[in-house]
This record gives C-alpha cells, sequence and structure tokens, in this order.
C-alpha cells in the first residue's frame, strides 16, 4: 500500500497493492495493520454503498458534533471526489482538493473529520464505497454550498443533478456557527 499526499493537509490517497490477470484483480481495500502504519485510523464504525447516475453531485456534507472521516473509493464507474477544509481556524480553511477515483483504477480518498465532502458522477452511473469513522446521525448532519464561489470547486460537469437539500445549503462563512473547530 501506497499513501499519496495530496495538496491539502492530512487528505491524502491510499493506492493499494492490486494484483492483476486474465481473470481481473485483486485488492486488499483495508488492513488495519497497514493503514496503522501509515498514520491512518484503523477503526471504522459504518460502510456506505451509493449508487448514482451521470452528472449527480453530492455533497458537500459533514457532521458537526460527530465529525466522520471517511475512505472513499469508486468501485464502478468514475467520479471526482472534493475535499473542503472547513475546520475554522485552519490554516487551509476554504482550501479543496478534488481526485478522479475510478471502479477500473482501485484507489481511494482519505478525508479526515472535520472536513465537508462531495463528489460529482462523470461516468454513466458509479457505484461509491466508502467507509466512516463514526456513525452517520441525521441530526448533526451539515453542509455546505456545492457551487460557493469562495471555494471555488471546479466541478468537471456542467448542469450537475442535486438534490433538493444540497441546492439550499449555504455558502461557506467563518460566521456560520455551524463549523468545526481546527485542532492543532
Amino acid at each position: 500500500m501506497k499513501v499519496v499526499p495530496t495538496d491539502l493537509p492530512g487528505v491524502v490517497i491510499v493506492e493499494p497493492t492490486v494484483y492483476r490477470d486474465a481473470r481481473g484483480f485483486f485488492r486488499e481495500s483495508y488492513n488495519a495493520k497497514h493503514f496503522a502504519a501509515s498514520g491512518l485510523p484503523v477503526a471504522f464504525l459504518q460502510d456506505n454503498h451509493s449508487r448514482s447516475t451521470s452528472r449527480v453531485l453530492r455533497g458537500l456534507h459533514y457532521q458537526l458534533h460527530h465529525p466522520q472521516g471517511k475512505l472513499v473509493s469508486c468501485v464502478h464507474g468514475e467520479i471526482f471526489d472534493v475535499a473542503v477544509d472547513i475546520r475554522l481556524g485552519s490554516p487551509t480553511w476554504g482550501r479543496w482538493t478534488g481526485v478522479t477515483l475510478r471502479g477500473e483504477e482501485p484507489r481511494s480518498l482519505w478525508i479526515p473529520p472535520g472536513f465537508a465532502h462531495g463528489f460529482c458522477v462523470l461516468s454513466e452511473s458509479a457505484d461509491v464505497v466508502y467507509k466512516c469513522t463514526e456513525l452517520f446521525r441525521p441530526e448533526d448532519e451539515r453542509g455546505v454550498l456545492w457551487s460557493d464561489a469562495t471555494i471555488g470547486v471546479r466541478w468537471p460537469v456542467a448542469e450537475p443533478l442535486l438534490s433538493s437539500k444540497d441546492e439550499r445549503l449555504a455558502p461557506l462563512t467563518a460566521d456560520r456557527g455551524d463549523l468545526p473547530a481546527y485542532i492543532e
């Protein structure tokens, strides 16, 4: 397993060893020993699987009081996966990074707790699976407007398909009162 830093400290790409032959491939998507040796979390409490059609954009979501770290993989299709640092007081507050994840190219994106997360589908459909370090609590869910100009995510889809909830999210401002704090 190889851990590749992104331009946003703490957010990393996890590239597993992949064994390929004429039948397909095999990869170990998670191994507690290898994750611990790389300084990544080993305790995940929930696994999620979403299927979305072309141009769907989900996000930017986060949990306020019980922040989730997420290990995100695309197991079928192709997505553009995004993490935004929304931790008040962080030296990288408001910055984002994005990575293309593909089912044919097994790798994952680790998004630490305190970051907002979203993705858009670049293929006809995509299956996304992600491991979370905390349980999802609907009452704790928050979000940031996907198209917030102050963040400036360069989404690679024109006219994304959004949920009504995601259309109504507020932009990122320091005075919102519902953002996690940066802890060194």
